[in-house]
């Protein structure tokens, strides 16, 4: 049943949900929520049809704001609410309310939203598109105890979710974290089969992707190790390898379906790990109304973070490299051209412990960097110290021979 209400009020609108539940003798209320989606004109239809079906898990009010772009002087300046209600089976298992809101009145949607909401019921908002960057400040966000936004339909993903966890605040959350609930779940449950350290790990999937930057974070979180991230063709998700003490866990998906799962010394088993739709993702969130902890600490670690964590992990190696650059000829801090060679053996000598794990072959790289980290003859530090300590040895000598 569908009541079309023009030039309306919060009131009026009202009367017609009373009117629309006495025509089908259901007088009385049994949703359990007020869900409130913000969205426009062209994603309102998938939006709705997700609601709709999330509806039959969960009964709820569900109002659909939609702010119309005015398109002259005169529009802008007037205020007008339109309004459709439907209850019955063109509403799902409980009641819809479409607000067209035009001109002044867009700016003051939470005053046309406030009296629509079920009284003494939980209120969640949902943005599909363009979501607030402050979904806590927002004013029609401020009505609710959760508030789900969704990055993977941001322009710029990654850029938006490093702005969500900035402005996070108890109650957020994003669909682009929902996504990845069985990749977490199952990945735990095979951390539980064995008794291992997880050493580094790595997340494929395409490359603005904020449910791959999610996932990683997650890891890096909770395993304290280095995540590296890599691009694939997707779509969305396709690996996660595990190194641990035990040999590698690898979970990976191909074709967004059928994932398998891999581990050192077992068989592979193929898990049902596919895609799921908006309605599914929404129904999960309105699940559970409290804020998500688990979530709050993933973002909290910060796309950033994750970032100068990887860069550290590749070029752990650059100072070793340095180290064995020395021997081939490049000049030392004290001037010498080389120190596999010194004058007079003075460099030999200096090098001490160093030289002789590095002597058996000047290309050796783990023998160049010990001698670079350690006393080494190609550092600066390492360099100056054996050139003082280089007469005093030579003394004994004399002594010897005049005697």
């Amino acid at each position: 049943m569908k009541i079309d209400l023009t030039d309306t009020t919060s009131s009026k609108i009202n009367k017609a949900l009373v009117q629309g539940r006495r025509a089908l003798g259901t007088p009385a209320v049994g949703m359990v929520l007020t869900l409130v989606i913000v969205t426009d004109e062209e994603n309102a239809y998938d939006a709705l049809k997700a609601s709709n079906e999330a509806s039959r898990e969960h009964p709820s009010r569900t109002l659909v704001v939609i702010k119309r772009v005015s398109r002259s002087p005169r529009a802008r300046a007037s205020a007008r609410l339109d309004a459709e209600v439907r209850v019955g089976a063109d509403a799902g298992a409980g009641e819809t309310v479409v607000l067209r809101l035009y001109g002044e009145v867009t700016d003051h949607a939470q005053s046309v939203v406030l009296p629509l909401l079920l009284p003494d019921a939980p209120v969640v908002v949902w943005w599909p598109v363009a979501g607030p960057t402050d979904p806590a400040n927002d004013p029609l966000g401020a009505l609710g105890q959760r508030r789900v936004t969704d990055t993977y339909a941001a322009e710029q993903p990654v850029e938006d979710l490093i702005a969500r966890a900035h402005a996070y605040t108890p109650g957020d959350t994003d669909l682009s974290w929902t996504r990845i609930t069985p990749w977490r779940s199952m990945l735990a449950a095979a951390l539980d089969q064995v008794e291992c350290e997880v050493t580094s790990a790595e997340v494929e999937g395409e490359e603005y992707n904020p449910s791959v930057e999610l996932l990683a974070m997650w890891l890096a979180d909770r395993l304290k190790v280095t995540v590296r991230r890599s691009s694939s063709a997707g779509p969305g998700l396709t690996a996660v390898r595990l190194e641990t003490s035990c040999g590698p866990i690898a979970l990976h998906r191909p074709d967004a379906l059928l994932a398998t799962l891999s581990m050192q010394g077992q068989p592979d088993r193929a898990v049902a790990l596919k895609r799921r739709d908006t309605a599914e993702l929404i129904a999960e969130e309105l699940r559970r109304l409290d804020p998500d902890d688990t979530y709050a600490s993933a973002l909290r670690y910060g796309v950033e973070k994750l970032r100068a964590a990887e860069a550290e992990s590749g070029t752990e190696a650059a100072p070793a490299a340095e180290g064995v650059a020395s021997p081939q000829g490049e000049p030392t801090a004290t001037g010498a051209p080389g120190s596999g060679a010194g004058q007079g053996g003075e460099a030999g000598a200096a090098s001490g412990s160093a030289s002789d794990a590095g002597s058996a072959s000047d290309s050796d790289t783990g023998s160049g960097s010990d001698s670079a980290s350690g006393k080494g003859a190609g550092g600066a530090k390492g360099g100056a110290k054996p050139a003082e300590r280089g007469p005093a040895k030579k003394a004994p000598v004399k002594r010897a021979a005049a005697k």
